[in-house]
């Protein structure tokens, strides 16, 4: 846990008042200033992207030491992270030349773990009690789950670890959380057997710092008296992101219902609240109004990061949202460039528009690090990796793991390497025991131990266990024989089961029979990682389409290559990668927004989530706020997802967006997108986009359509046809002309393909 203090030069009050207040003032903005000089009340900062927040935060500060309105011991400030801390800590020291030591400055879990070290006995902890990470946690639980005989199959221990957190971040030890079935019962069984090992062993999770400061607050009057009279100036940074336990600590902490309330300042922004999967309230906000009595909400809307026109489509877009405490971002930098929306008929097209742009972005001068790549799902980086890959563009993924280093997707890959090639022990090594099979520490090392006297691989020495040929050790445990046996007969049955199958069908296959799919389903945060084993899949299928050797060995070679040495180093200029979640926060000159389709952004699961379009819109808008210049939405007709190409329906937030604000880019001329006006117009950048030779904007599409009908009666870009043996699927693309004209087909169960309409039979629907 890290706790931030700065001590700056040992100046007395005749330096502070040697500081001109126009000095500390100047250049804010009137509502800045507002904010900045507030009276000693509550007040709650409606702060919107790029409106200067940390500066009115720091320059607050700054401004109560230096009028006198405040001691350095007098302040809390709260932030979510250690570095914005740490920011904030380096701007006030540079504002003003005095010690600022006895300020708290820090995250919610580092200002309660001091709080609880100031207070151990009080609060019923060791004086060196430790802290658990999430790691740390979940192995407490896993040994836990075994000490009393409960089988992780039906409570996962991921699924445990968020049912304890949950409860305490409302609030709620074991006894008192509900159960209204036997399931939710045992959970809370868990929760209170869990207790008793924290308890016992001087341990405390992040949850519980803020749990157990909370109730030492409650508790003990006279130690919430004091830290009342102490900090009359409580700040905090993020509010929207706030969970209900935070809030009510917050609460306890300024005296909402007490005479001797501090005043909150609080800085957030309700139209980017996001993280309502960890808890976050962004109906705290309005909680704070009525708590604290705030008359005014001060709404900082100038925007210092964006052009007009980035703002007003994202003003427009946020503003489909009810409930908002409202606002409207504004610039003085000018419209800019309008929003650029590209509509690609593949996946695979808008990757490569995405790497065109990238390249004549570069070949302008901007830095690649300028640029970034948002996604709404860590799996859709996989076909953006592979283009900048195939294009040597350096790209890092920030916040993340590439593709093909993901726990999962390793995990997948070492199954694949054991069907092709069983005596790679690194794969064995990481697979044995995963998904757990009851293969320990110690029969591992006998394993190996076995192997090097054999001077055999460790499948070897585990086929010798299995034939009852090894020495008297390696069949003395029975149990561990027979885990050991079990994960030979799975590899085994898999070899089988896998061979004649297809590439893609290889990977499916094996997701499902090693267990991988129905260990991530059953855990509660195990969705992005499913996912991401489904993208393998569409791995899979793009490689057996784009390459001469579609084997499994040649696949495994591809992932490594992918995998391995392209990504940047920290400092190489490189294009940045991320979801939107990972995106809050940054800024960048170009920012391109991908795969805006119904069902992936929105997602899916935001139709059966209380407000999930809403909090999705918000990440949009969080998204659209990171451009500073120049921002492209980008969707496609057809992508594959789960190994099947599907045709998909643009985004309704793409849609939601005002037609004069967008310049939209159109793919091939030769396809004929439907009733989407997607054109460009005379005033459009003059950068080529791709489009057949001597067609033009306003007749490409009826062009390409009369051609097509002039040797393929009956047929046309977006006809449903049938085919003897890939059954249903749309024409999306098509070249060439009478006896040597093609088809590409979108098919339901096939996959894209191009077709020759000399053979191929196919029947209009």
């Amino acid at each position: 846990m890290i706790f931030l203090f700065h001590a700056g030069c040992c100046a007395g009050n005749s330096n502070i008042a040697s500081i001109h207040m126009t000095s500390l003032l100047s250049g804010l903005n009137p509502e800045q200033l507002e904010a900045v000089t507030w009276p000693h009340h509550s007040a709650l900062v409606l702060a919107g992207a790029g409106s200067g927040k940390t500066r009115v935060l720091t320059t607050r500060i700054a401004h109560l030491l230096q009028t006198g309105q405040a001691h350095p011991q007098n302040i809390l400030a709260v932030t979510f992270t250690n570095k914005a801390a740490r920011e904030m800590i380096t701007r006030i020291a540079a504002m003003l030349p005095i010690n600022i030591r006895g300020m708290w400055i820090g995250t919610f879990h580092g200002l309660c773990n001091r709080m609880l070290r100031m207070h151990a006995e009080d609060a019923g902890l060791p004086q060196a009690f430790q802290i658990l990470d999430m790691a740390d946690q979940l192995a407490v639980i896993r040994r836990m789950l075994k000490e009393r005989s409960l089988d992780e199959k039906s409570f996962p221990p991921r699924q445990v670890q968020w049912f304890i957190n949950s409860a305490k971040e409302e609030g709620l030890r074991a006894s008192r959380v509900e159960t209204q079935d036997s399931y939710r019962r045992k959970l809370a069984e868990c929760y209170q057997i869990y207790e008793g090992i924290c308890t016992r062993e001087g341990i405390v999770d992040f949850a519980e710092l803020l749990l157990r400061s909370y109730e030492l607050l409650s508790r003990n009057e006279l130690l919430r008296d004091h830290y009342r009279a102490r900090f009359n100036h409580i700040l905090v940074d993020e509010f929207q992101d706030t969970n209900r336990l935070q809030y009510k600590w917050l609460k306890l902490l300024a005296g909402a219902d007490s005479p001797q309330r501090a005043a909150i300042f609080a800085v957030g922004d309700d139209d980017q609240s996001i993280y309502a999967f960890r808890g976050a309230h962004v109906g705290n906000m309005k909680d704070l109004e009525r708590d604290f009595a705030i008359s005014k909400v001060i709404k900082l809307e100038q925007n210092y990061r964006s052009h007009g026109n980035i703002l007003d489509a994202a003003n427009i877009l946020i503003s489909h949202n009810n409930g908002r405490l409202g606002k409207n971002l504004w610039t003085a930098e000018g419209h800019g460039e309008p929003v650029r929306v590209y509509h690609a008929i593949t996946d695979i097209e808008e990757a490569a528009f995405i790497v065109d742009e990238i390249k004549a972005l570069q070949a302008d001068g901007l830095a690649l690090s300028n640029i970034a790549l948002l996604y709404r799902s860590n799996a859709q980086s996989r076909i953006l990796e592979h283009s900048l890959f195939n294009a040597s563009i350096a790209y890092r993924v920030y916040g993340g793991m590439r593709f093909f280093d993901r726990q999962e997707i390793k995990y997948a890959l070492a199954y694949l390497r054991m069907i092709a090639f069983p005596d790679d022990d690194h794969a064995l090594l990481r697979i044995i025991n995963f998904p757990a099979r009851g293969i320990g520490a110690r029969t591992l090392e006998q394993l190996q131990e076995e192997a090097g006297a054999a001077g055999s691989s460790l499948w070897q020495a585990a086929l010798k266990r299995c034939d009852g040929a090894g020495d008297t050790a390696a069949r003395r445990a029975n149990a561990s024989g027979k885990s050991v046996a079990g994960f030979v007969h799975l590899i085994q049955t898999m070899q089988q089961a896998c061979a004649g199958l297809s590439l893609p069908e290889i990977v499916h296959h094996v997701g499902e029979m090693s267990g991988l799919m129905a260990h991530y389903q059953a855990e509660r945060e195990g969705a992005e990682r499913l996912e991401n084993l489904k993208e393998l899949i569409n791995a899979a299928t793009s490689f057996v389409h784009e390459s001469e050797d579609d084997s499994l060995l040649a696949f495994l070679s591809h992932a490594s290559l992918e995998g391995g040495e392209h990504q940047a180093g920290s400092y190489q200029d490189a294009v940045q990668l991320m979801t939107v979640h990972a995106a809050k926060g940054l800024e960048f000159h170009s920012v391109f927004i991908s795969g805006l389709e119904e069902g992936l952004f929105p997602h899916e699961n935001s139709r059966h989530e209380a407000n999930g379009l809403e909090e999705e819109r918000r990440l949009m808008y969080v998204a659209m706020t990171r451009a500073q210049r120049r921002l492209y939405l980008s969707h496609a007709q057809s992508r594959m997802l789960h190994g099947q190409t599907r045709v998909n329906v643009p985004s309704r937030f793409v849609e939601e967006i005002p037609g004069d604000l967008l310049k939209r880019l159109r793919p091939d001329s030769r396809a004929d997108i439907g009733s989407q006006p997607f054109f460009m117009s005379p005033a459009d950048d003059a950068r080529p986009v791709r489009r057949a030779a001597g067609s033009t904007a306003s007749n490409a599409s009826s062009r390409s359509v009369a051609a097509m009908a002039a040797h393929a009666p009956g047929l046309r870009i977006g006809q449903q046809v049938s085919h003897t043996k890939f059954g249903p699927g749309t024409i999306i693309d098509y070249e060439g002309s009478g006896a040597d004209m093609r088809v590409q087909v979108c098919f339901s169960h096939a996959g894209t393909k191009w077709l020759s309409l000399a053979y191929a039979k196919l029947t209009p629907l």
